[in-house]
């Protein structure tokens, strides 16, 4: 419950987010009216953008500055082509925020040449493709001018240098206030700002960091979202936009033959069919051939679209000219002049001789691109006397087309940026985050001692996911496994535990069966264990043999300690409890117990995979005779080449020997004991494991005592 009261804490109220990016919105808007107010050649409507990108992320930022564009665009609907930049300073602004760009004014003024290039450069471009170059809709329009009459720079380079010095100033004056705003604004305040949509415990930075940062096979789990959510948006948008272009094209060429069709009919409205014959016979002197030729001027200045406007009579042998107007680049053909017919209307030419009415024509050709509309002309008696003629540029069309796709991709790339975010967004909190937090719980799940289980299943109960959907489940499912595999493997470490118990104690009740049998031993096994265990300690804390003395060796020599004589169950009882001197004979007889024991621990290895201590317990019962001189038996070893454990025992066995009562001799004293331990180191003995066990009597006498009446 706690979690959950923490989680929503944590995710500010919606509500109150809602309320404060809204006011941003229109701090953009009031600040951007009143600098327009101003006549300065600024904009300056981004403030409220990067406030929201670097309080709130770069969802917030992205949906202020297009919402700014978005509310501007109904007073201009062009503000709506330029989201887009609005957009990428947003997720600009976001990025550099995050990794400390506002943290000084310096690093602050770094930005600015970004956000230029964002706002001058792209917003450049973007303006000449849709209105072209030195044209009213752009507010640098008077520096450009300025630049461009120096005779230094082209109009494009005039314009592009004109907005991007224009955008330095106005992103320098963005930049600032906003710097000093997030200096001023409390840590506090900044967090409770940030829009976050936690469905589980929070994540610390570092976390966030290092699940970005997840090693994966393959694209992680964000990087395939985000690709489906682009390659479906592009699908869409490629669709269409392809059959919007395509309509529109369709669309724009039929209102071009409307246009076209139309002013080819007033142009026929215009001409007098009885007195066409007459102005060749005339010329163009007469006044109502002058008065019909300004009407014709004044019918091609009513459209904008309309390139030519002429009237042809049409021959067998051409089309000769009535009237042709001139325009600024092309002066027109005289009256009577006559001009060959165009392959392009060869088709058409026997219908144009018969005076019939043909559609519109495409045709590129010597006057370019064009649209032509032929509009017959009947006199009285039903003749064609001439056609009336008009050419639409067709170039305006593909400049049209283009300006329209440079509009829907503007539009589409900054939606699909929002869209983008928005499912960045949700994926990271709902998906992204809930995953890798079980992942990261997961890997760092430690069984290597109950606190670190106990400090493992706590971190994964944590996490507190709630997203109430299949990962909600996934988590539910996890958890629940996990709980059951530690509860096993607490089973599990139990009977363990009590196997290894009962392990032990067999291992004491074969060696006191053994020891049974000699009656000269007494409690022998036990003690040469402590003894085994209290050098195995001094060797550890004197630092010595340091890559063999581990806590695990110890335990292995330790529990390996009491099967030291297990061979003595091959020796016979007459040898064992002879109370007197052994001949030569039997003395070879009872060293035979060594090799004896050997045997019967390495049957004991055949029957498992994993020997275990039984190793020590081998080097053990085969070599705790030998001596560090290499006249001990059976195998003759000497120094180093005898096994640690064995060293050991040799010295636990013998002082045991030395202070324990046989029927066939009295105790010695410790002291006497531990002066033939000393002797023998070098010897008989390894010196330094001799020399340390002499050095701490104190501790063995210890073990001495509480053996000693057991001993007598």
């Amino acid at each position: 419950m706690n979690d959950q009261v923490h989680r929503a804490a944590r995710n500010n109220s919606l509500g109150k987010l809602i309320i404060v990016y809204a006011l941003l919105v229109v701090l953009n808007l009031l600040i951007n009216r009143m600098v327009v107010a101003t006549g300065l050649p600024l904009y300056v409507d981004n403030i409220g953008t990067l406030l929201a990108a670097a309080l709130g992320g770069y969802l917030p930022g992205i949906v202020v500055g297009y919402c700014t564009n978005l509310i501007n665009a109904t007073a201009d609907a062009s503000n709506a082509y330029y989201a887009v930049i609005s957009v990428l300073i947003a997720a600009a602004g976001a990025y550099m925020y995050k990794r400390g760009f506002f943290k000084s004014i310096f690093k602050a003024l770094l930005t600015v040449p970004v956000f230029a290039f964002l706002g001058g450069c792209l917003g450049s471009v973007l303006t000449y493709i849709l209105y072209g170059y030195g044209n009213g809709e752009n507010i640098a329009l008077p520096f450009i001018a300025q630049l461009y009459e120096t005779g230094r720079l082209s109009l494009f380079h005039a314009q592009m240098a004109s907005d991007v010095c224009l955008d330095l100033q106005d992103k320098l004056i963005t930049v600032i206030p906003v710097f000093i705003i997030l200096k001023l604004m409390p840590d506090k305040l900044k967090e409770s700002l940030e829009l976050t949509g936690w469905q589980q415990k929070p994540m610390s930075l570092s976390e966030v960091k290092h699940s970005r940062k997840s090693d994966t096979r393959g694209f992680s789990l964000r990087t395939k979202i985000i690709f489906i959510i682009g390659v479906i948006m592009v699908v869409i948008a490629v669709v269409t936009t392809t059959i919007s272009f395509v309509l529109y094209r369709t669309f724009a060429i039929e209102q071009y033959m409307t246009i076209g069709r139309n002013v080819a009919n007033l142009a026929a409205t215009a001409i007098n069919p009885e007195r066409v014959n007459d102005y060749f016979k005339e010329g163009p002197v007469s006044k109502d051939y002058k008065d019909t030729l300004d009407q014709l001027y004044r019918i091609r200045n009513s459209s904008p679209y309309i390139e030519y406007v002429y009237i042809y009579q049409i021959r067998p042998d051409g089309c000769y000219v009535v009237f042709d107007l001139d325009t600024e680049t092309l002066e027109g053909g005289k009256l009577g002049d006559m001009v060959p017919f165009d392959e392009s209307f060869s088709a058409e030419i026997p219908d144009l001789l018969e005076g019939k009415d043909i559609e519109p024509i495409i045709t590129d050709d010597t006057y370019g691109w064009l649209l032509t509309d032929y509009e017959p002309v009947y006199d009285s008696n039903g003749e064609c006397v001439c056609y009336a003629c008009t050419d639409i540029n067709m170039q305006e069309v593909d400049i049209d087309r283009i300006r329209f796709l440079t509009k829907v991709t503007s539009l589409f790339v900054g939606f699909f940026i929002v869209i983008l975010a928005v499912g960045m967004w949700l994926s990271d909190y709902h998906l992204v985050y809930p995953i890798d937090a079980m992942t990261f719980a997961a890997q760092k799940f430690a069984y290597d001692s109950e606190e670190a289980i106990g400090t493992s299943v706590d971190r994964l109960k944590a996490l507190d996911i709630a997203t109430k959907d299949e990962i909600e489940n996934l988590y539910g499912a996890l958890s629940e496994t996990i709980g059951k595999t530690v509860a096993y493997l607490d089973d599990v470490q139990k009977k363990g535990e009590e196997i290894a118990h009962m392990q032990n104690g067999l291992i004491y009740i074969l060696a006191d069966l053994v020891e049974s049998r000699d009656k000269n031993t007494g409690d022998h096994v036990r003690k040469t264990a402590a003894y085994v265990r209290l050098i195995l300690e001094i060797l550890k804390e004197n630092g010595e043999f340091p890559d063999i003395i581990t806590d695990e060796y110890i335990k292995d020599v330790c529990n390996s300690a009491p099967l030291h004589d297990v061979g003595k169950i091959k020796v016979s009882d007459v040898i064992l409890n002879k109370p007197g001197k052994l001949t030569d004979e039997e003395f070879e007889i009872m060293k035979s117990h060594a090799m004896a024991g050997k045997e019967v621990v390495e049957s004991a290895m055949k029957l498992t995979t994993d020997p275990g201590y039984l190793k020590e317990a081998l080097n053990l019962a085969t070599y705790h005779h030998e001596k560090w001189n290499g006249k001990g038996y059976p195998c003759g070893l000497k120094g180093e080449e005898i096994p640690l454990s064995a060293r050991i025992m040799a010295v636990s066995d013998v002082f045991d020997a030395l202070v324990s009562k046989r029927s066939y001799k009295k105790p010695f004293s410790f002291e006497d004991a531990m002066k033939i331990i000393e002797e023998g180191s070098g010897s008989h003995f390894d010196p330094v494991i001799a020399g340390l066990f002499v050095k701490n009597a104190d501790r063995v006498r210890e073990i001495y005592n509480t053996h000693w009446n057991e001993s007598t």
